[in-house]
């Protein structure tokens, strides 16, 4: 089967929600089932992260960051950490697990090096995207967190089928533009249960289509996604800018301007970004 076959057979499966994932990623989409629930109490939410070592010490980690730690009184238990952070926080953690395992089960050094290049340039994204939102376009930075992590869990599902279809890597880049992403990254999205804010914000960066100076969701997660130092290695999108031309990227943002305010940032930025890779 060719790459493209494959691309329409992974793509097929997926739209008739059949979708197969590694047990350990069930049970992480179990325990995001139970978050998304709006009467999920505080302490069924730190019971549950408790009960995952890694998981745990993630929501911990991420509680104590820059980002989230602004008086600067540490705290080491999870409870603390989930009250802290608040559920919404806690699911962008879950996606980021889940996002990981999927690539978890794979042994081809390559598959692994281009999972693992993958997550850099999600993580960078995400930590961007959380910044951008709060500094600059105003839109909501949990929410922007939450995309920047999920906005590539397509590409890391395809990877994950890598074993299954001999091939699927083989071939140009606009091969995975074209004939997987929208409709395997949509069934993934939606076996996630990513919110629709989220959704189309992810949908405008497979578009390519942004406005400059940034104001919504989507202008946040695709200005983010150039800035990144690590690009996706899975594609070029359409219009999408050179890691050489996104460093010249800059306007006016009310007294300053985003070079300065991504500078005032950058401890911030990195503080979440060495969260997202433990």
């Amino acid at each position: 089967m060719d790459r493209l076959d494959a691309f329409k057979t992974i793509a097929a499966r997926a739209s008739r929600g059949e979708l197969a994932f590694p047990a350990n990623v069930e049970a992480s989409i179990r325990l995001q089932q139970t978050l998304v629930d709006p009467d999920c109490h505080v302490d069924t939410a730190a019971r549950l992260i408790q009960a995952d070592p890694l998981l745990a010490a993630r929501t911990v980690a991420i509680a104590n960051s820059v980002a989230y730690n602004r008086s600067g009184t540490e705290i080491s238990s999870v409870r603390s950490a989930v009250q802290r952070l608040g559920v919404r926080t806690l699911q962008s953690l879950v996606a980021a697990l889940i996002v990981r395992q999927l690539g978890s089960q794979l042994t081809d050094a390559d598959l692994q090096a281009r999972t693992a290049r993958l997550w850099e340039h999600a993580a960078h994204t995400a930590a961007l995207a959380q910044v951008i939102a709060r500094r600059v376009t105003h839109v909501d930075p949990d929410t922007a967190l939450f995309a920047g992590i999920v906005h590539e869990v397509g590409a890391f599902y395809m990877l994950s089928c890598a074993g299954e279809f001999p091939g699927l890597l083989d071939g140009e880049p606009e091969d995975w533009v074209g004939h997987g992403e929208e409709p395997i990254g949509r069934a993934v999205l939606a076996a996630l249960m990513v919110p629709e804010p989220v959704v189309r914000a992810v949908e405008a960066m497979w578009a390519g289509m942004r406005a400059l100076p940034p104001e919504t969701l989507g202008d946040t997660l695709l200005l983010a996604d150039d800035l990144a130092p690590i690009a996706s290695p899975m594609h070029t999108r359409p219009g999408a800018t050179t890691p050489q031309a996104a460093r010249t990227i800059d306007f006016a943002v009310g007294d300053g301007t985003l070079h300065a305010i991504l500078a005032e940032s950058r401890t911030e930025v990195e503080s979440l970004y060495a969260v997202l890779m433990l």
